[in-house]
């Protein structure tokens, strides 16, 4: 399937610019030890070092970088189980609006927290996507406030597909980019920096077995959803959008799923032998690599590291 990409190359180097003095650049890490048990170079690019503890302070810079100056002061809203919500929050702090954030119940109280020190008004909504998305919009209608995607809104696209640029340029030549499959906006933009900027790269996902949407959109060639989450992974259980899953389908290679024992035992490897904190959606990348090493032994393989926000008092091992 072809679709008419409404992200272009400039985009994305002008987006990069954009938010280049309110994000960092995190810098690449290697682990001998994962390179000889897996048979591949890896190259994994720190996201869990980004501002608010997450690549997704990103593509919320961009988005509201990106909201006309006249309407940005009537505020801005999003729904989200906490990385984006963290995002979201410092970046209207950044530019002095008001966030309204909606959390499903069941998100990692250090989340709830984090959005709370960065000024962020925090609704509780029950743990479903559909609840999410009708109290948003209750609010949007009662405030008034410019509404952001965590995932499906083009800016954040491509903010998040900045992670994908400069893991490109500070490692040239990969011959893959993985990266974990949630919501879609990150595979999709890191699989645009790899189209744009990456020359032969290929852009693969990891996604949960217990929210396997993702993998099974591209086999159907349509978005489908999951009637459970029931996934460590926390930052996946949501669901791909119109504007990133034809991305998705024209220039993500596959996507590797992967059970629960695998992500903890991938979060596992990244703690011990790496000594980095990452979150169990963070893991997912590297637990799709370790389930098949085969298809990446002998290749140049980046990873996104996509966050560090963790809740100390509940990890997966002891």
């Amino acid at each position: 399937m072809t679709t008419q990409i409404s992200i272009s190359r400039q985009d994305m180097l002008d987006c990069h610019s954009r938010i280049e003095p309110h994000v960092y650049r995190t810098p690449v890490m290697t682990s001998r030890q994962l390179n000889e048990y897996t048979g591949a170079e890896l190259f994994f690019k720190c996201e869990n070092f980004q501002r608010t503890g997450s690549f997704k302070m990103r593509g919320a810079t961009n988005a509201v970088l990106s909201i006309p100056q006249s309407d940005r002061n009537r505020g801005v809203v999003a729904h989200s189980s906490g990385n984006f919500a963290q995002a979201v929050a410092l970046a209207a702090q950044i530019v002095g609006v008001e966030a309204w954030i909606v959390m499903p119940a069941n998100a990692p109280l250090a989340k709830v927290d984090a959005v709370k020190s960065y000024g962020g008004n925090i609704i509780m909504c029950e743990p479903t996507a559909e609840a999410r998305e009708l109290e948003a919009a209750r609010v949007v209608s009662e405030k008034g406030a410019n509404f952001l995607h965590p995932s499906n809104d083009l800016n954040v696209i491509m903010g998040q597909g900045t992670a994908g640029m400069e893991l490109l340029q500070q490692r040239p030549g990969l011959d893959v980019l993985v990266t974990p499959v949630g919501g879609g906006g990150l595979v999709a933009g890191c699989a645009l920096a790899a189209h744009y900027f990456g020359g032969e790269c290929q852009t693969v996902g990891g996604e949960p077995m217990a929210a396997d949407d993702a993998w099974r959109s591209l086999q159907s060639g349509k978005i489908e959803f999951n009637e459970t989450t029931n996934t460590i992974a926390d930052g996946l259980r949501t669901f791909l959008g119109d504007n990133n899953f034809p991305i998705i389908q024209e220039h993500v290679e596959r996507i590797i799923r992967v059970d629960e024992d695998e992500i903890i035992n991938a979060m596992r490897w990244i703690w011990e032998r790496m000594k980095i904190i990452c979150e169990p959606s963070c893991a997912v990348p590297l637990a799709a690599i370790l389930r098949e090493k085969e298809h990446f032994a002998g290749k140049q393989v980046g990873l996104v590291l996509s966050g560090g926000n963790v809740d100390l008092d509940n990890l997966p091992f002891g």
